[in-house]
């Protein structure tokens, strides 16, 4: 018989993150420090309002780009948080998470053989999306000397004519690395000059602890007509399971990305839709509780790591640390492994963000302070014994 599976698809190597998700999912008394994922509940606002477009029987399909009605409160929100001004008839598009903005950003823009700059480590997604797209995937690694921030230099030294897009992941998943104005300006200018266009990914925004708001490149004059901003509702508000994202940017853009999304989805799932209303309207001091929380828990992972005299810089963005384990001599493939046998503690190898992540684990502390508690006294365990062997 003729081969089913096409050559791009059987390429594409697993993600590095549910490897381990699934090892978990089958043993016992594992405490799993891997999963990106709120441990909070969604807010009863939201959900309330959910349960209530249920019961009002509104269970049809919305349009192709989203609830006007959501697509207006995202570019009030954009307005009110970055002073940027979006239409939300014809420059907001509505998704199934962030992650199908991704794709359908490269999807929309990418001619065979155009080349994306992906800083590394990071989301595990956008290599596999450029790929599916016909794109030329560039990795920049990211070095912890910069605080894994990506600089204009290493964004000029990666640029060829062939370069048409540059993924700004920040606040960074698995680093927690932020940029600052001063950083995305720099970039900015290096964008301008070449000509490309930038991916923000922007789902970890308002988890920032810097006591500063966090800065967008589209809030740099200039970026705005050239950039797609990635964002969503999972991890602010807590609502990963109802799947919805939303992207801004040119119209031109958006409406290639929104013909994709209609072929391929139709629309958002419509009672996600109307709770993601009330996320923005009413929930804004539920996010700000749940970031105080994951400042108070960031910082005692750092107290802890300071203890057992692991290096990790200070993250000062989403709920993740990457700390090095490169003192053992072990893969962080195999650290995470033997971390998981010994003392029932999953974290994620930093390989599994990219080549420039190994020698890393990252840890999330979207757990409660209870449960990080009792990891890390596994994980001294676990370390003082490397240091004893």
């Amino acid at each position: 018989m003729r081969d089913p599976i096409g050559k791009k698809a059987a390429e594409l190597k697993p993600s590095g993150i549910r490897k381990f998700f699934d090892i978990v999912a089958e043993m016992d008394d594992v405490i799993s420090l891997g999963v990106g994922e709120p441990d909070f509940d969604t807010p009863w606002a939201i959900r309330d309002e959910g349960i209530y477009s249920l019961e009002r029987g509104r269970t049809f399909y919305t349009s192709n780009s989203g609830l006007k009605e959501l697509r207006t409160e995202i570019a009030a929100y954009i307005r009110r948080r970055l002073g940027v001004n979006y239409n939300p008839v014809s420059e907001v598009l509505v998704t199934v998470g962030g992650s199908e903005g991704i794709d359908l950003a490269f999807r929309a823009m990418i001619n065979p053989g155009d080349e994306v700059l992906i800083p590394e480590p990071s989301y595990v997604s956008y290599k596999p999306c450029a790929i599916l797209a016909d794109a030329v995937p560039v990795v920049i690694p990211l070095k912890e000397k910069n605080q894994f921030r990506l600089t204009a230099e290493e964004v000029e030294a990666a640029v060829t004519p062939k370069t048409k897009i540059l993924v700004l992941p920040f606040p960074n998943n698995p680093t927690g690395a932020v940029m600052t104005r001063a950083d995305l300006e720099a970039v900015a200018k290096v964008c301008i000059e070449h000509d490309l266009y930038v991916l923000s990914d922007e789902i970890y925004s308002e988890l920032t602890y810097t006591g500063e708001d966090h800065c967008s490149i589209i809030q740099i004059p200039g970026m705005k007509e050239r950039t797609i901003l990635i964002n969503g509702f999972s991890k602010a508000y807590a609502m990963t399971g109802w799947r919805l994202g939303y992207c801004c940017g040119p119209e031109e853009i958006i409406h290639q990305m929104t013909k994709v999304h209609q072929f391929a989805i139709m629309c958002a799932p419509t009672n996600s839709q109307y709770a993601a209303v009330a996320a923005l309207r009413d929930c804004y001091g539920e996010v700000v509780k749940m970031r105080e929380a994951y400042n108070q828990r960031r910082r005692f992972l750092l107290h802890e790591f300071e203890k057992m005299q692991l290096p990790c810089f200070e993250p000062f963005g989403a709920f993740y640390m990457f700390p090095s384990i490169q003192e053992f001599g072990m893969s962080s493939d195999e650290f995470a492994t033997e971390l998981l046998k010994d003392q029932k503690v999953a974290v994620v190898p930093g390989s599994a963000f990219g080549d420039s992540g190994e020698g890393y684990v990252r840890i999330s502390y979207a757990y409660s302070l209870d449960s990080l508690k009792v990891a890390m006294e596994r994980l001294s365990a676990f370390i003082t014994k490397l240091r004893q062997r």
